[in-house]
């Protein structure tokens, strides 16, 4: 059965349909996002047909592939793994044959597509309780892939399999931002720690603010210090490029804008931080026991109740 929203889909999709029919259709606007749409609503049908008109008229074209691999993330999200699979394969053999005419980060589609096909292959194999198959997997594609933009998205599918309940990696705490300066995660050995890794850009981030100010609040008195990580992304607001120096400036405006409520805590400043744990998700968070083991590893935002459970069940287990 379709969703109530259906219908007005139908009739975008319908338009679009009739826009695709012009020689620029892959100037098309809102390609992307209605095949993303479509796919997880549970609309296959109209989704493939619309990517097959696409295809018909325009072609493979990266946002194509990007477009092709939102049905292998839906089909995951509903446990339909064997068509989960099949997509990643298919989304996998295009993107390769691709490549044999560009590098990857040509522009953003292709590693987009590219990057999910992966996840989703790994998220299959681990889902049918092979998990070894897709740790291997996912340390070959690193390290075909080292240097991308999608190394730092397939580390984090290699953290969801494999950090909770290893010590967590050294942070680069060379650089900082405020007056606290950031010490090794073992100058922290027993406290817990929560890791908030945040985005100048990211809006999620700003959303989870008020939910670690309250567990501060909450866990301060036994212990919890909270570490703040972020990095540089080459850009200010809008996109604006910017030098190093320009940019630390901008990240230090925004971190007393809206993140001040946090306190004096640390801010280390590095990109090799977010590379080691897969930060292509923020926020990320990641809970260590007063030892430096990791609890939980989170990328997205969490409520309060679920990090709040996770921290007092550490804390019950040191006790």
């Amino acid at each position: 059965m379709r969703n109530a929203f259906s219908p007005r889909r139908s009739a975008l999709c319908a338009a679009l349909l009739l826009a695709l029919a012009g020689v620029a259709v892959s100037q098309a606007p809102g390609f992307v996002p209605l095949v993303m749409s479509l796919a997880t609503s549970g609309d296959f049908a109209d989704a493939e047909k619309l990517l097959a008109q696409y295809r018909a008229s325009a072609g493979i074209t990266p946002d194509y592939l990007e477009a092709l691999s939102w049905l292998g993330r839906a089909h995951l999200n509903r446990n339909e793994f064997d068509a989960a699979a099949q997509n990643a394969a298919e989304v996998r053999k295009l993107a390769a044959a691709a490549l044999q005419k560009r590098k990857l980060d040509a522009e953003a589609h292709l590693p987009l597509a590219l990057g999910a096909a992966i996840e989703v292959d790994a998220s299959v194999l681990a889902k049918r309780h092979q998990t070894d198959q897709a740790v291997v997997m996912l340390k070959d594609e690193i390290a075909r892939w080292h240097g991308t933009s999608i190394e730092m998205r397939l580390r984090k599918n290699l953290n969801l399999l494999t950090l909770e309940g290893k010590p967590a990696p050294e942070l680069d705490v060379a650089q900082g931002l405020g007056a606290v300066r950031p010490l090794p995660l073992s100058a922290h050995r027993g406290h817990p720690v929560l890791l908030f890794l945040w985005a100048h850009w990211c809006v999620d981030c700003k959303n989870e603010v008020a939910i670690v100010q309250r567990l501060e609040a909450t866990y301060g008195a036994k212990g919890l210090v909270v570490i703040a990580p972020t990095q540089r992304y080459g850009y200010t607001a809008g996109g604006v490029d910017a030098t190093a120096a320009d940019e630390t400036r901008y990240i230090e405006a925004i971190w007393q804008r809206y993140y001040a409520g946090l306190g004096p805590v640390e801010v280390p400043l590095s990109e090799a931080n977010f590379l080691r744990l897969g930060v292509s998700t923020t926020p990320t968070l990641v809970l260590l026991d007063p030892q430096g083991i990791v609890r939980l590893y989170h990328p997205g935002n969490e409520t309060y109740e679920k990090l709040a459970a996770a921290i007092d069940a550490m804390l019950k287990s040191k006790s």
